[in-house]
């Protein structure tokens, strides 16, 4: 099952990072959706159902893809730690 990490930085099968900022419910159905902020351009935010945030990328759509998940929780490492920090 894919990992959900909330502040977490998440790849998505395209190749762009995400933050995903929390999770909402909806408050008619109580579905639960991943409330997401792109880390790029404009630094928008999003929503998307979260079963589908956490969900399997589409084999017959995207063949090629090498990633399992639609978006992958990464370990994004400190760069202080190269200069002397934590």
């Amino acid at each position: 099952m894919n990992e959900m990490r909330i502040n977490g930085i998440y790849r998505h099968f395209k190749g762009d990072y995400y933050l995903l900022c929390d999770v909402a419910t909806h408050s008619e159905t109580g579905e639960k959706y991943a409330v997401y902020r792109r880390l790029y351009g404009d630094c928008s935010l999003w929503v998307r159902p979260l079963d589908m945030f956490l969900g399997e990328v589409d084999r017959d759509k995207y063949p090629d893809v090498s990633q399992k998940y639609r978006f992958e929780l990464q370990d994004i490492p400190s760069v202080a730690a190269h200069f002397g920090g934590k």
